[in-house]
């Protein structure tokens, strides 16, 4: 008898904690999602800053999930895409590519993490393609292998792999063909890709566009 008394109670227990884990779940997607859609349209790097911040401290309260520091490391690479002095330049990669390594320790086979990885070593080598280009072209084009063996499906992989298979192309005066190529692919992709996370990556599209007049 005193069995059967237990259960309604551990039944309303359970339902109780589910109901509570459900709420913060739904709270900390609200705050990404109004983050996130801020860094989207931040222009200045001091906006961009003040969302990182955000980020980062979303970071610290909900220490199992990868997405606040993933956005963190967007946040800091488009500073560094927006800054002139090489010194800067890298100070934001630094940033950026220690937050990777936070949201990689969290989720390390997720392949938006590993690039984002790939994008940061990329800009690594815009700052002085003669002296980095064989080390940073080496690591983007490693991440972004990775990222596509993991999951084809990903269009800002194969988006960014065709813009490095593009560089190198040009560099070497070989075909592009290849680079374009992926590039259709990635295209396709972000017409059909979807994802189960509400926190899914959006951004990518317009830069495979633009560079799709390269191509023609």
């Amino acid at each position: 008898m005193k069995t059967l008394n237990i259960i309604p109670l551990l039944l309303a227990v359970l339902v109780f904690a589910a109901s509570k884990f459900a709420f913060a779940n739904d709270r900390y997607v609200e705050a990404m999602q109004k983050n996130i859609e801020a860094v989207y349209k931040a222009q200045t790097p001091q906006e961009i800053q003040n969302i990182v911040n955000s980020f980062e401290r979303i970071g610290e309260t909900e220490k199992t999930k990868w997405e606040p520091y993933y956005y963190a490391a967007y946040g800091y690479l488009m500073m560094a895409l927006r800054e002139k002095e090489s010194a800067k330049i890298d100070n934001y990669l630094d940033q950026a590519l220690k937050a990777v390594g936070r949201a990689s320790a969290l989720n390390p086979a997720e392949t938006e993490v590993i690039v984002m990885e790939g994008f940061v070593h990329m800009i690594r080598v815009t700052v002085d393609p003669a002296s980095r280009g064989q080390q940073f072209s080496g690591l983007a084009f490693q991440s972004f292998g990775k990222a596509v063996a993991l999951n084809p499906e990903n269009p800002r992989a194969l988006a960014l792999l065709a813009q490095m298979q593009y560089g190198t192309a040009q560099f070497f005066g070989a075909s592009t063909k290849e680079a374009c190529e992926t590039l259709a692919k990635s295209l396709n992709k972000f017409d059909s890709y979807k994802s189960d996370n509400p926190l899914a990556p959006q951004w990518g599209k317009g830069m495979a566009e633009e560079m799709k007049s390269k191509c023609n």
